[in-house]
């Protein structure tokens, strides 16, 4: 298999992830949006007391804290050490104890065969090589282990928010694919192959009932989301640019409103074994 980081810098292109997500405040989004989906992903990938669990992109642990509060020994890793420092401070306030190691998704830390469970919600997903990042999650878990993954979908809202970004967007590095290609259930069943078993995918929806309207959604997003700081300052010396963004970004939240200022937001939520 070609090796799709070969024609670029891969410390460069962590460096610049790590300083995207770094920006704005994603712990508020986190705790205010996509709280609810940690359990979902803990639930169906049956964490129990005795396991060892690995929960990749962690973030602040949306996923990684409810893994602990099972009696699972948990470590949580990401890129971005200040999202672990939030997440630290997050499950010292719960009381819950459990590992926060940085580390690149793509070159993970961690023995071939270490964890039980190997999960991502919402954060592998953003790894721009996919297949490295899919390679990688099953090195690291037991044979016979379980891996479980929620990511947003292409057709559903945050991966609409994320087309609408596209035409602004810096270009991506060579062989870097879309976030949300990880929410199509062949892509991903692709990525892991015949190294798995027992796939099973299964399309859910977050509910969000946050957002009046789509421009109020857009700037919620346009000041604590670091990808969509990140566009936004790509297109910073263009205002007809930002102001063509600014329409698109509220569409798309209009778009899917649906009665009183609620959001359907679609994801997939993927389990499987490791052969």
């Amino acid at each position: 298999m070609t090796n799709p980081t070969a024609a670029v810098d891969v410390s460069q292109v962590a460096a610049k992830h790590r300083a995207m997500w770094a920006s704005g405040d994603y712990a508020k989004l986190a705790a205010g949006l996509v709280t609810p989906l940690g359990p979902v992903l803990v639930e169906a990938t049956g964490i129990a007391r005795g396991d060892r669990v690995l929960d990749v992109a962690a973030g602040t642990g949306n996923a990684a804290i409810p893994a602990a509060q099972t009696g699972a020994s948990v470590v949580a890793s990401d890129l971005c050490p200040e999202l672990l420092e939030d997440g630290r401070a997050l499950a010292t306030e719960r009381g819950v104890d459990l590992e926060w190691r940085e580390a690149n998704a793509h070159e993970l830390p961690f023995g071939d065969n270490e964890f039980d469970v190997v999960m991502s919600c919402i954060g592998v997903m953003f790894a721009p090589f996919h297949q490295l990042a899919a390679g990688e999650l099953i090195r690291v878990c037991k044979p016979g282990g379980r891996i479980g993954l929620i990511s947003w979908t292409p057709e559903g809202h945050i991966g609409k928010l994320w087309a609408a970004m596209k035409p602004y967007a810096p270009a991506p590095p060579s062989g870097a694919q879309p976030p949300p290609l990880w929410g199509q259930e062949d892509h991903v069943r692709a990525l892991l192959g015949d190294r798995v078993t027992d796939v099973v995918t299964e399309r859910r929806m977050l509910t969000v009932d946050q957002f009046a309207d789509g421009a109020e959604f857009r700037d919620y997003f346009k000041a604590l989301y670091g990808p969509t700081i990140a566009v936004y300052r790509n297109i910073e010396d263009d205002p007809d640019r930002v102001a063509a963004l600014d329409a698109d970004i509220a569409a798309v939240g209009d778009g899917v409103l649906s009665g009183a200022s609620t959001m359907e937001w679609e994801y997939l939520l993927l389990t499987a074994r490791k052969a």
